[in-house]
C-alpha cells in the first residue's frame, strides 16, 4: 500500500509540472551619483534601461538631474522556471523564437547646458519673479538668460549665487537682492523660463545687461550696444 500511494504521488507530480511554468523578474537597483555631463538620455544608454525606467525608480516626472545627486539606476534580470521533459500526446508548440522586434532609440532629451544646484535654481526663479513679475515668459527668459552669461563671463563672479549677491559700489547689483523682494516665492512660469535658459539654446548674443529705460537713471548703462528689447526691458553687452 505504501510504494502504491507513492507511486501515485510520483505521477501526479509529473503530470502537473509538465503544464506549469512560470517566470519571475527580479529588479535590481544601483546606486548612481550625477556628474557634470549626465543626462537620463545619457544614464539609460550607459546601463541600458529606458529613461522611463529611471523615471519610474526615483519617482520622477520631469527630465531634469542635478550635479551631486544621488539616482537609483534600474537593472532587470529574468529567471525562467525549469521546465519538465516528460512526452506529451498534445501537438507540439511553435518554439521558433520570434525575430526581435529592433528597439526604436528613445530621442535625445533636452538636456541643460548648464548644471547648478537646486537651491540656486530657486535663487534664480525668485530673482527672475522679482525683476520680471508681469512681463512675458520670454522676457523671464531673458533675465535668466544674463544672469547665466554673467556667470560665463570673467568680468562677474562665477557662479550664480555669487552673480545675483554681487555688491557694486555701495549696492547690490540686482536691485530685488537690495529691497528684499527676492525673497517672494517664484511662480511657475519663472521656474520654467529659468529651465529653458539653462538649456542655452538663445543666449541674447551674449548680453550681460538689462534694464527698463523708463526708469534707468544711470547715462552709462544706456551707453551699452543694445542686443534686443523684449516687453519694459533691454537687453545690452
Amino acid at each position: 500500500m505504501k510504494h502504491s500511494y507513492m507511486k501515485s504521488m510520483v505521477v501526479a507530480c509529473l503530470a502537473t509540472l509538465s503544464f506549469i511554468g512560470f517566470n519571475a523578474t527580479a529588479t535590481a537597483a544601483t546606486n548612481y551619483k550625477v556628474v557634470k555631463g549626465d543626462s537620463l538620455w545619457k544614464l539609460g544608454e550607459r546601463y541600458s534601461v529606458t529613461i522611463d525606467d529611471i523615471k519610474k525608480l526615483n519617482n520622477r516626472q520631469g527630465d531634469m538631474i542635478y550635479i551631486g545627486e544621488t539616482l537609483a539606476i534600474p537593472s532587470k534580470t529574468k529567471v525562467l522556471a525549469a521546465e519538465t521533459t516528460e512526452p506529451s500526446t498534445a501537438a507540439p508548440a511553435n518554439t521558433a523564437k520570434p525575430e526581435p522586434k529592433p528597439e526604436a532609440k528613445p530621442a535625445e532629451q533636452e538636456t541643460p547646458a548648464v548644471s547648478i544646484s537646486a537651491s540656486e535654481k530657486d535663487l534664480l526663479a525668485r530673482l527672475v519673479e522679482a525683476e520680471a513679475k508681469g512681463e512675458s515668459y520670454e522676457g523671464k527668459v531673458g533675465v535668466a538668460t544674463v544672469v547665466l552669461n554673467r556667470v560665463d563671463s570673467p568680468k562677474f563672479p562665477d557662479t550664480v549665487t555669487g552673480v545675483i549677491k554681487q555688491v557694486v559700489g555701495k549696492a547690490y547689483a540686482f536691485s530685488p537682492v537690495q529691497n528684499g523682494s527676492i525673497n517672494k516665492p517664484a511662480s511657475e512660469d519663472s521656474k520654467k523660463a529659468v529651465e529653458q535658459a539653462l538649456t542655452r539654446k538663445d543666449r541674447l548674443d551674449d548680453s550681460i545687461y538689462f534694464y527698463n529705460p523708463k526708469t534707468a537713471t544711470d547715462n552709462w548703462i544706456r551707453s551699452r550696444a543694445v542686443i534686443k528689447t523684449i516687453d519694459h526691458h533691454v537687453f545690452a553687452k
